[in-house]
């Protein structure tokens, strides 16, 4: 019963210290640095409500999932809610580097058909700091 302890607390402290590593204001200014500008909530809101062409048909718009009510919940294509992406009401959006950098780089590659740059991701998170 030791070895399962031994093997298992080890990792779920190492997910419970993933989990929280960053605010959006750090990934904000990664961001920026990165891009050698700054982030802009105009800008941010121009992408994430436009319809682009670049990727899939059925994601044409960030909207197309998350709605135009960025304080609401959203809905996959395939039914699952998404949780509100506006930090005034889900202050925990934008706090895991993984899961940013995962969510940034699929929907950028199905809504844009690339990835995102460093400056439009400063202008979503400056965006979704606004709300």
């Amino acid at each position: 019963m030791k070895r399962v302890y031994l093997v298992v607390l080890p990792i779920l402290l190492a997910s419970a210290a993933m989990a929280g590593d960053t605010t959006p204001q750090k990934l904000l200014r990664g961001f920026e640095a990165e891009a050698g500008a700054s982030g802009s909530a105009a800008r941010g809101k121009t992408l994430f409500t436009s319809k682009h062409s670049g990727g899939k048909p059925e994601t044409p718009s960030c909207i197309t999932c998350h709605t135009s009510n960025l304080r609401g919940m959203g809905q996959t294509r395939v039914g699952k809610p998404i949780e509100p992406m506006a930090l005034s009401v889900n202050p925990a959006r934008l706090t895991e580097q993984a899961k940013v950098a995962k969510w940034f780089r699929r929907n950028c590659k199905s809504v844009l058909g690339r990835e995102c740059s460093a400056q439009e991701k400063a202008d979503v998170v400056a965006y979704l700091m606004s709300l």
